[in-house]
């Protein structure tokens, strides 16, 4: 029987170390805070940004949201990026995606100040991701799936590891970070041949291609530690991952549940962001005295 890399275990660890230096800026009258920008009603959306403000508000980090109509004009939606930008109340900044086609996305999201970027919005802070420079940050569910290794104990220096995805959201952000780990990474996508065979190779496998249970027991070995991003839901309205977890657990040595493994991480990662992009114009001020 696999291990079971659960969230909730890492986002305690996390919310600890969260809140010691939510405490330490507000020792120096600072309260973390984090805009939320949201465009039109998207379930999908709405139920992110609910669990958002709830972490928020537990760790201690203030929210405020901007909620704009479906059909908001690209010029109103840009003046509310730009107050963020110059409000100092307002640390990090989450604006959904993707947004209506009216709207010129690369021109909105790269608008918004790098430093305010918490979830590697702006093309700065992914720039920063596969430079290994403190641009931004990287985005949040990539993010989780490392802080997930590290919480577990898993070393990838040496190992081999296989993303699946190339999205700009998960898939090559984790294979960048993965080689940032000292792994030897190998990204496939859907035009991978004999997936099964490249799969099996891998120490350390991340899915992320966004379809319900494609990873089966063909596609594992004995010895790997398996990280399922993918979030789907299916015809009975219940969650599942990528991978075909009642297949796949009994084989490998550490799975990821869904839910319950890195989906559940990524809102504690942003609230994580928010008070590192707090701390960092405090740094930044003081150098500047």
């Amino acid at each position: 029987m696999a291990e079971l890399m659960l969230g909730k275990e890492v986002n305690a660890s996390l919310n600890e170390k969260i809140k010691a230096n939510v405490e330490a800026l507000k020792q120096k009258g600072v309260v973390p805070g984090l805009g939320i920008v949201r465009v039109g009603e998207n379930p999908g959306d709405l139920s992110y940004e609910k669990g958002a403000v709830r972490k928020c508000e537990t760790l201690g980090i203030s929210c405020r949201r901007f909620l704009l109509p479906k059909d908001v004009s690209e010029k109103e939606l840009l003046a509310v990026i730009e107050m963020l930008n110059n409000d100092d109340l307002i640390h990090g900044v989450l604006l959904f995606r993707p947004l209506p086609k009216h709207l010129r996305s690369s021109v909105i999201e790269n608008a918004l100040a790098p430093e305010k970027d918490v979830d590697c919005m702006t093309e700065l802070s992914m720039a920063g991701v596969f430079t290994g420079k403190k641009i931004g940050f990287p985005p949040c569910t990539p993010q989780g799936c490392m802080e997930i290794l590290d919480y577990y104990g898993v070393d990838c220096t040496g190992k081999k590891a296989v993303v699946i995805g190339r999205s700009l959201v998960v898939g090559r952000p984790a294979a960048m970070m993965l080689m940032d780990k000292n792994a030897t990474v190998t990204i496939c996508h859907s035009r991978t041949v004999d997936l099964p065979s490249v799969t099996r190779e891998a120490d350390i496998l991340i899915v992320a291609a966004g379809q319900a249970g494609m990873i089966g027991a063909d596609h594992v070995r004995k010895g790997q530690v398996v990280i399922d991003v993918g979030i789907n839901v299916t015809g009975e309205g219940m969650l599942c991952g990528d991978v075909d977890y009642q297949a796949v657990e009994p084989i490998v040595s550490a799975i990821t549940p869904v839910p319950g493994g890195a989906g559940s991480v990524t809102t504690t990662v942003l609230a994580g962001h928010v008070v590192e992009a707090a701390m960092r114009r405090e740094e930044s001020a003081l150098k500047e005295k």
